[in-house]
């Protein structure tokens, strides 16, 4: 077959707290862990995910979370912006609306309750929210941006009124195994093609039929290396135009630690490694140009792998388990 698959290997860069208490008090540790993740073996969260890209060749499509900065700084941002920027990776935007009420001043007048999931808010508030994220990003020198993936993946399709209305023509935020993903456009959309929605392209995150017929979503730390190999492999060979695999800044770290997820780094180095190899089958690069969407995107069938390369997962998963 002589034509490239483009693949997005995707991440959603957020920094988190542990608890909406004591913010202050906690920030500065958890901006340590989400952005540094700072061990004896090294920093595994984002200089190690930057390190094995640029090892192998590779640029990945980083949507960063902003919102945090209306609290703690632009200068936080900054930092995180210059290392994404310092390897010359794509840089888009992510929201994790649930920070709207603990910003001062307010973003808008109902922003003074928790409300986790962006669907959750008004066309008017999304709008709000998508101009302060973009605003953000401009004041570390992100200008142009053209993606956006919502927190969660929980879009809706005000959200995509929201893009449309702030120059935003590119959407990852449908997830078919993702509850809250577009509960508004079940039924309406579908969540495992390209197509476009209220005058955006939407790429929705890649899903795959595993070893036991279950839908499974392309994520490094919910699939094997097998897994994923199979699935590019399988996409690839039923003519699919369009990839996405997802990861998180923190998910080569143990859970609640900086101390690095050994499985989970080797899938990322064996995953990258593959990639880089098989360039000519496997187009990795930014999400800055929408997408041109084709009837036949819909004929294809999912991806699907083996039950070893699933068995291999559940290995994995064990050994996590055990390894703590």
């Amino acid at each position: 077959m002589s034509y490239a698959m483009n693949v997005y290997l995707s991440f959603d860069i957020e920094v988190w707290c542990g608890s909406w208490d004591d913010l202050d008090g906690r920030f500065p540790a958890s901006f340590e862990r989400y952005v540094y993740g700072r061990s004896s073996k090294g920093d595994y969260a984002l200089p190690k995910t930057l390190e094995i890209l640029a090892k192998n060749g590779l640029k990945g499509v980083f949507f960063v979370e902003p919102l945090f900065a209306a609290r703690f700084g632009v200068d936080k941002l900054a930092t995180i912006v210059d290392l994404i920027r310092s390897g010359g990776h794509d840089i888009q935007l992510h929201l994790h609306p649930e920070w709207s009420d603990e910003l001062r001043p307010l973003p808008f007048p109902g922003a003074i309750r928790k409300r986790q999931h962006l669907a959750y808010y008004t066309l008017d508030e999304q709008i709000t929210l998508v101009r302060l994220g973009l605003d953000l990003l401009a004041q570390v020198g992100c200008t142009g941006v053209s993606a956006f993936r919502a927190g969660s993946f929980a879009c809706n399709a005000d959200t995509y009124r929201a893009l449309h209305a702030c120059g935003i023509g590119i959407d990852s935020s449908l997830n078919e195994v993702a509850a809250n993903s577009g509960p508004d456009l079940r039924g309406t959309l579908d969540f495992t093609r390209p197509q476009a929605f209220e005058g955006v392209a939407i790429l929705p995150m890649t899903v795959f039929r595993d070893g036991t017929g279950r839908l499974r979503p392309a994520q490094l730390g919910a699939c094997s290396f097998a897994e994923l190999r199979e699935a590019l492999e399988s996409a690839y060979a039923s003519g699919t135009e369009h990839f996405v695999l997802l990861s998180h800044n923190f998910e080569m770290l143990r859970q609640g630690s900086s101390v690095p997820d050994g499985i989970v780094v080797g899938r990322f180095e064996a995953l990258c490694h593959y990639l880089g190899t098989h360039a000519g089958r496997f187009r990795v690069g930014a999400m800055d140009t929408a997408p041109v969407i084709r009837r036949a995107d819909g004929a294809r069938e999912l991806a699907k792998v083996s039950v070893g390369a699933t068995l291999k997962r559940h290995g994995e998963q064990l050994a996590r388990r055990i390894l703590g």
